[in-house]
């Protein structure tokens, strides 16, 4: 007789040249049943089909992703404020913004679970939030927390006396919030952030928050009045239109002649007062320390003692 096999992956049946089978079905005490294949006559040997094997090379080697040069400056920056200023008895800490702050939570991290587990982590915007939520971190909010311990920021640039430009990421305003809320405000940043006067490689301007109703008034005044004849409104690269920050405002910036920037202070009491500005991307007389990392693995400290910055470098151990 002939025996139909079914391919159970086609669903397409052919004759089979196999011999006459039986089917018996074996009911198991503890099992559901199973049925056999036996052969009236002779049994049929399975041919072994050929299974290519990886061929061992050795152990697996593990791919580390090479940083570059600026990515292990500010490495070396964040793990050194981290290490000086992130301390046991810190409890309530603000995490900033920026392409240095991920290795600020990366170091965090690193103190352990027993120092992060009474911790609580307030972001200043949705990159540091995800930081925070990512690395399994107690997740706060200003409004619960006023009063912060320390807060650690990147910087887009600092200046002999501390002064700093924030807001390349268009964060500045909640970042100034928590700096503010802090009892120490410590800034990270790579070497290329480091300059004696404002402006000196942070060329794209004072970033400047303005509520979208009032953006155009703004930016005339900042043109016409205020000295920054090239401020600009800043757009979007991926979306069509401006930059829109986690407070649906816009954001201008505003490039500044050297002998202004000197003066960051005057500079930023004078944009505050413009109505529909809702803040400004200068933060004067708010860090107590900034770390720089350095290309040769040292790290440049500023800090403040008794009113006067301090320059002293850490050398690479």
């Amino acid at each position: 007789m002939s025996l139909y096999l079914c391919n159970p992956h086609k669903y397409l049946c052919s004759p089979s040249r196999a011999t006459s089978f039986r089917i018996f079905i074996h009911h198991h005490p503890f099992s559901s049943a199973k049925t056999h294949l036996a052969s009236v006559h002779t049994p049929i040997t399975p041919v072994p089909r050929p299974v290519t094997m990886p061929v061992s090379t050795g152990p697996v080697p593990i791919t580390t992703t090479m940083l570059s040069a600026i990515e292990q400056s500010k490495r070396l920056a964040a793990y050194t404020a981290v290490d000086k200023h992130i301390l046991p008895e810190h409890k309530v800490i603000g995490i900033g913004s920026g392409s240095t702050v991920p290795y600020v939570v990366e170091r965090i991290v690193a103190q352990g679970h027993e120092l992060n587990k009474d911790r609580v982590f307030i972001p200043t915007g949705f990159q540091s939030k995800e930081l925070i939520v990512m690395s399994n971190l107690n997740l706060g909010d200003v409004d619960q927390f006023p009063i912060i311990d320390v807060t650690i920021d990147g910087a887009d640039e600092v200046d002999i006396d501390l002064n700093c430009i924030k807001g390349g990421g268009a964060c500045h305003l909640r970042e100034k919030v928590l700096a503010e809320a802090a009892n120490t405000f410590i800034v990270v940043a790579d070497y290329r952030k480091n300059a004696e006067y404002l402006g000196t490689n942070f060329t794209p301007g004072v970033p400047v928050e303005v509520v979208p109703f009032a953006y155009a008034q703004v930016l005339r005044k900042l043109r016409d009045v205020l000295g920054s004849p090239n401020a600009t409104l800043r757009m979007a690269k991926a979306k069509a239109g401006p930059v829109v920050t986690d407070n649906s405002n816009f954001v201008i910036d505003a490039p500044f002649p050297r002998e202004m920037m000197k003066d960051p202070s005057t500079i930023l009491a004078k944009i505050k007062m413009l109505t529909g500005v809702v803040e400004v991307g200068l933060f004067c007389d708010m860090a107590q320390a900034a770390y720089f990392g350095n290309e040769d693995g040292s790290v440049t400290v500023k800090r403040k003692v008794d009113s006067k910055v301090v320059e002293e470098s850490i050398l690479p151990s």
